[in-house]
């Protein structure tokens, strides 16, 4: 190596190591380690849960240069560097590494940023799958098409990888936090159906019903006849043909629908919505909530199971953050009294609402190592940058919901029928008796 050389790849290493003492603090250090491509440990080579590999001499500049999450998560996606460890902890200082990205004007930090050597090329050639990029109006059928099939068309094959046999994605139902994901999200499902308390020969309507396994459940474990809608055709294609399989498509269907083109008045007993709520948009709640009181039978209920955000959060996500951009777009989260009140305003009344923020932390945290585990495999479906979205989105949902940042819950909203008789028994005991169904 040329005397030049080297005095450049010194320089390059003491800057990285500057810009890496103006982003973390003390605490930060302690708990996350950075490995820098020569193999230097910084602040030490003492093992931490987890550990930032910086790809090259420019990673620091990749990440941080920009001054976005969206730019961050990008310099992950498209290997600037790589996370190794329990990413999760990541988020646990996540906080002080976006106020650090924002940091740019100050004139040391950006300095030393630009100083480091800029990635050569176009990163972004070899994915597949970029940022989201729509046209129409957010939230008009057209536009929710696209955005659903965004996210949910990756590949079916992907998701079975480390999603549970029956490939529910949405929060599990946790008796024990030893339960493995089968068995949780077969106790999910079991959940549901007590508290919708159905009945053979009932008409249940899925909305957003990904691929089946409760239409399969119900159908299966109750007698209902159900029918199921999702915007993703290989959901509605993987769903019908395990209902075909298991011998019950006579009872159970599931279709590529919006809820909006739906036009049975009063032609359900029982309506269950689970994990589709946060892309419907605050604007359309209204619309959301009267088209489901529109579709029940008087006496039905409607169970309405989604994501919300703290009411100091109130309001749609940031259309800048790495989410809207790479995962949910155009998906927004509220407050669980912002969805109650439009229940209410379109006549339901709200009979029970359950918080789930600690089952859904589990169930990511399966979801996350089950990846993991799959990381070789899931690259026979998708490529590297795909998989490190979801690595990236769901180890951040799980500290989410561990802060309580975020929450879950199931709401059950019953449509009174005539005098306002609701049909309910007085306590919730038949939910939790063992041996019983329906």
């Amino acid at each position: 190596m040329s005397t030049q050389l080297t005095t450049q790849t010194d320089e390059t290493l003491e800057l990285t190591a500057s810009v890496l003492g103006e982003l973390f603090d003390a605490e930060a250090a302690r708990r996350i380690g950075v490995r820098l491509w020569d193999g230097t440990g910084w602040p030490d080579a003492a093992p931490r849960p987890v550990t930032l590999v910086l790809k090259h001499p420019g990673a620091l500049r990749a990440m941080f240069l920009p001054g976005t999450e969206v730019g961050l998560g990008e310099a992950y996606l498209y290997d600037d560097f790589d996370i190794e460890g329990d990413i999760e902890q990541i988020f646990a200082v996540a906080e002080a590494l976006t106020a650090a990205a924002g940091l740019k004007a100050r004139l040391r930090l950006g300095s030393l940023l630009m100083r480091l050597p800029a990635r050569e090329g176009d990163r972004h050639r070899s994915a597949r799958r970029g940022p989201a990029k729509f046209s129409g109006k957010p939230h008009s059928i057209a536009r929710d098409r696209q955005a659903v099939t965004y996210h949910y068309n990756v590949s079916n094959d992907f998701y079975a990888l480390w999603l549970d046999k029956r490939m529910v994605y949405s929060c599990a139902y946790f008796q024990s936090p030893g339960d493995d994901l089968d068995t949780a999200q077969e106790q999910k499902l079991e959940h549901i159906c007590r508290k919708l308390r159905l009945r053979p020969g009932q008409r249940l309507l899925d909305i957003g019903c990904g691929w089946g396994g409760l239409v399969i459940h119900a159908v299966q474990h109750y007698g209902v006849d159900a029918t199921g809608i999702t915007l993703s055709q290989p959901q509605a294609d993987l769903a019908n043909a395990r209902l075909q399989a298991a011998g019950l498509a006579d009872r159970g269907r599931v279709q590529v629908r919006d809820y909006r083109e739906l036009d049975e008045p009063e032609g359900f007993d029982t309506l269950v919505s689970v994990g589709m709520f946060e892309h419907v948009g605050a604007s359309l709640l209204p619309t959301y909530f009267k088209q489901a009181y529109r579709l029940l039978r008087p006496g039905g209920v409607f169970l309405n199971h989604g994501i919300a955000c703290r009411v100091a959060e109130e309001g749609p996500m940031d259309q800048t953050s790495f989410s809207q951009a790479y995962v949910f777009p155009d998906g927004e989260l509220e407050p669980v009294s912002v969805p109650l009140r439009a229940a209410e305003e379109s006549s339901f009344e709200v009979r029970d609402v359950e918080s789930l923020r600690e089952h859904y932390v589990l169930t990511l945290r399966q979801w996350v190592k089950r990846l993991e585990a799959q990381h070789a495999q899931a690259l026979a479906f998708v490529d590297e940058p795909t998989y490190r979205t979801w690595r990236l989105y769901m180890s951040g949902s799980a500290a989410g919901f561990a802060s309580g940042r975020l929450n879950v819950y199931q709401s059950l909203l019953l449509k009174p029928g005539e005098g306002g008789r609701s049909g309910l028994p007085l306590t919730r005991g038949d939910w939790y008796t063992t041996g019983t169904r329906g």
